[in-house]
């Protein structure tokens, strides 16, 4: 025996690290089935009304071979399932059809956009799903299909559209979460009180790198998405097309979204910038405007100050006050003309 369940439902045998749930769905409802993996696909075939759902957590290459070897799928998809790191597609084989996914989480109290890679086999009775990282479980994607029996009845297609679906909406709450902080941004940088500037360089840059992550997520599958809404793709129910439809609307609405947000991000810094060339220029005017009016008493001193003897005033008694006030009255003008001019 390859797998099976023990008395209180968890799973058991070699396999049991990375087997999240298996179960029979028939006519829309979950079945107990043989517990031998080839068993359970031959009756899921047999009935006709019938198809295996088998979930995986990061199998290794040996713990998925025997699924691949009973399933029949290709070597190349097998070999994309294990490696992970891949980028969101469709792609049609002899048995099955290939789809990659790759959910997105968010940290917000780090700040972080993080994107899990979720893969679908589907084929004429059986749904495969191997899920790489710590989001994107699909448990409450199963119980939620599980409650309606009449998507169920559509087969593996009902399962490809309900995890899509799952994982496009999740797209639009992200994305929605990084639009709030990105307002908390935008008030940052216009701000009356500005804090570091470096910090907030910091910040938008980082937040870009964020959303350039979440569109490798979203951009890559709209066309995916498009041939499974208007396209003859094989082991997809026809009528399944205007469901799709409606997750490719919702996929393009987020991939819209990221785009504008990546857009403001971009005049964010742009403006951040601009306001610190603005802050520098009235700083380097306020230091020209200062610097202007100690000139002035530096040079009186400086001329008074080269020990000649035949100067003007060098031997009057009112010499001294009257060039102490010619000083005072330049600065004093000096400053009357820079403030006027918005420089102090």
């Amino acid at each position: 025996m390859w797998w099976g369940r023990s008395a209180g439902g968890r799973w058991t045998g070699d396999n049991a690290r990375v087997i999240v749930d298996c179960a029979i769905y028939q006519n829309g409802c979950r079945t107990e089935g043989p517990e031998d993996l080839s068993d359970a696909l031959d009756a899921a075939r047999a009935s006709g009304d019938a198809f295996l759902w088998i979930g995986m957590y990061e199998p290794t290459e040996q713990e998925f071979e025997h699924v691949s070897r009973e399933f029949g799928l290709h070597k190349l998809a097998v070999e994309d399932a294990l490696t992970a790191h891949q980028r969101p597609k469709l792609e049609v084989y002899d048995d099955s059809l290939f789809v990659v996914l790759k959910p997105v989480m968010y940290d917000e109290a780090a700040d972080t956009v993080t994107t899990g890679e979720l893969m679908l086999f589907i084929g004429d009775s059986f749904v495969v799903t191997v899920r790489h990282g710590e989001g994107a479980a699909l448990a409450a994607v199963r119980r939620r299909l599980e409650h309606e029996p009449e998507v169920l009845r559509h087969g593996p297609t009902a399962v490809l559209y309900a995890v899509s679906d799952a994982v496009v909406d999740h797209y639009i709450e992200v994305a929605a979460e990084l639009q709030a902080d990105l307002e908390e941004l935008e008030a940052e940088v216009f701000s009356p009180n500005p804090s570091d500037s470096k910090n907030t360089a910091a910040r938008i840059y980082g937040f870009k790198r964020q959303v350039l992550e979440f569109r490798r997520a979203t951009n890559p599958l709209l066309q995916p998405m498009e041939r499974l809404a208007f396209g003859e793709v094989p082991f997809v129910h026809e009528h399944a097309q205007p469901f799709f439809r409606d997750v490719a609307d919702h996929l393009t609405r987020a991939s819209e979204y990221i785009d504008g947000l990546d857009r403001l991000l971009s005049d964010a810094l742009a403006a951040h910038l601009a306001q610190m060339g603005v802050r520098q220029n009235d700083d380097v005017r306020k230091i020209s405007a200062w610097a202007a009016m100690a000139a002035v008493p530096t040079m009186v001193a400086g001329i008074y100050g080269m020990n000649f003897e035949h100067m003007p005033e060098l031997r009057q008694v009112w010499g001294y006050p009257v060039v102490v006030a010619v000083m005072v009255g330049i600065c004093l003008g000096l400053h009357r003309m820079f403030k006027r001019r918005g420089w102090l």
